[in-house]
């Protein structure tokens, strides 16, 4: 095994002595009988100097065992998957909270076409590092005397920042295949390259893929997404087929060019918004959102089904949002997302498109009340999308494009002081256009609501008495017509 630094080594040590509730969880483990080990990405990030306060263990003891050791020791204690062997607890000491997960050794794979891993302790921890999905994640700290067990090369892995699994790549991905998505996930989050066994293994076992629940999918895509740069993990998504499985918009954006290459690489482009969009993201302040992130990287998948070759050898893509928006609702039902998920996605895609229309011509006070109101609370989002969209190397244009949106937000926030654009509502509500019109409730109070939203939007705050003389005049033509 490949010698621990000294930092590493002094990690280790801090693990097990820098953390007293941990020291005292190792203790009543030890006396017991049982065996406790910290494990996998734990011991990971321990070793790279990047530990933080979840922390991931495995154990001879049964679920009921871990239980009554845990319980005494534990601020707040969960069983979040009994039938799995895990219980979770919070810890916590003068250093700080800790929340652990203690899952007993497993020895779970998949079995012929089951979508779900069949469940199975293990005696020892070999039999559990083997089923883990990489080297670098299957290296356990004894939390009895503080040696490292590394027999499958995850230390040397770590040095080589390569991504390698403990067993043949084509076993571990039948036992599990959904760790052909964590080697595309591990490549972006660790800044590592897969071994090429991995490479070549992902490609010839991706159908395998397709017995992983659409749930699961989903949850490591999103994780994916969420790390700081996701396009080395989603390159390899696609140059092994596996996103032809479970993200086939995703490969069908590398349209063949033009003859007179008048359009853009479409997958190059939007792997370039995702990666201008997590900047945005960080120079507004903001945490990593998946909602944006999978809006930066679909905003563009209606164009393969709406290009057109036009006269002169020009490209359109004619209502290709439109059509986005279609295509990420279909896209995100697959993969489970819920439907505010993908409401939001969607909504932002049709969207991203609206803001060119203000660089042709200043859009009226009306137009801007329109695209806030439109946008429905995701203004926020919109703006960085619609910012991180603009790709041009030419340089003039950029700075056009920029700075007409830099205009278009500060009228929007002058507006929003006024107007309070973020509630835009009718001068009158139901109950006062019933009052006055002498009506009960009806498609005609809809009618008048509808109409002096539109007022209020073309024209911002009437006042109650302008708002009421206009719904008299527009009931007496309502009445006439």
């Amino acid at each position: 095994m490949l010698e621990l630094t000294d930092r590493q080594r002094q990690a280790l040590i801090d693990v097990r002595s820098g953390m007293p509730s941990i020291t005292l969880l190792a203790q009543a483990f030890a006396g017991a009988d049982e065996e406790l080990y910290l494990v996998g990405g734990s011991v990971r990030d321990a070793l790279m100097g990047r530990l933080g306060n979840d922390l991931d263990f495995t154990t001879s003891a049964r679920p009921d065992k871990i239980e009554e050791l845990v319980g005494p020791l534990a601020k707040a204690l969960w069983d979040v998957g009994r039938e799995y062997g895990t219980i979770a607890a919070q810890l916590e000491d003068e250093v700080g909270s800790w929340l652990v997960e203690i899952t007993t050794f497993r020895a779970d794979t998949y079995r012929g076409e089951s979508r779900k891993p069949e469940v199975v302790f293990g005696d020892h921890l070999a039999g559990d590092l083997i089923r883990r999905d990489f080297t670098v994640n299957a290296m356990a700290l004894s939390m009895a005397d503080g040696e490292l067990l590394d027999p499958f090369g995850g230390l040397r892995d770590l040095e080589l920042a390569s991504i390698r699994t403990p067993a043949a790549a084509e076993l571990s991905f039948s036992d599990d295949p959904l760790r052909m998505m964590r080697a595309a996930r591990f490549t972006s989050q660790l800044s590592f390259l897969p071994d090429p066994d991995v490479v070549r293994a992902m490609g010839e076992m991706r159908e395998r893929i397709e017995i992983v629940s659409a749930e699961r999918v989903r949850d490591e895509l999103g994780k994916l997404l969420l790390t700081d740069d996701p396009r080395p993990g989603i390159n390899l998504l696609v140059e092994t087929g596996l996103a032809d499985l479970v993200l086939p918009e995703l490969p069908a954006l590398k349209m063949e060019a033009d003859e007179h290459h008048r359009h853009k690489d479409v997958y190059e482009h939007s792997l370039t918004v995702l990666e201008q969009a997590i900047g945005f993201e960080k120079q507004r302040g903001h945490e990593p959102d998946l909602i944006l992130r999978l809006a930066a990287l679909l905003h563009d998948i209606g164009k393969p089904a709406t290009r057109r070759f036009e006269p002169g050898g020009k490209v359109s893509f004619i209502h290709h949002d439109l059509v986005g928006a279609k295509q990420a609702k279909k896209l995100m039902k697959r993969l489970k997302f819920s439907n505010n998920e993908i409401d939001t996605v969607a909504r932002l895609i049709e969207l991203h498109l609206r803001f060119y229309g203000y660089t042709d011509a200043e859009w009226t006070d009306s137009a801007v009340r329109r695209y806030v109101r439109d946008a429905a609370g995701e203004l926020e989002r919109l703006h960085i999308l619609t910012r991180s969209d603009v790709t041009t190397r030419n340089a003039r244009k950029a700075n056009r494009l920029r700075t007409a949106y830099d205009q278009l937000e500060w009228r929007i926030d002058i507006l929003a002081e006024e107007e309070e654009l973020n509630a835009i509502r009718p001068d009158l509500n139901g109950d006062e256009i019933m009052e006055i019109l002498g009506i009960g409730p009806g498609p005609d109070v809809g009618q008048a609501y509808k109409f002096l939203l539109e007022r209020r939007l073309e024209e911002g705050p009437l006042g109650h008495g302008q708002a009421k003389k206009e719904l008299l005049d527009w009931w007496d033509a309502h009445k006439a017509s």
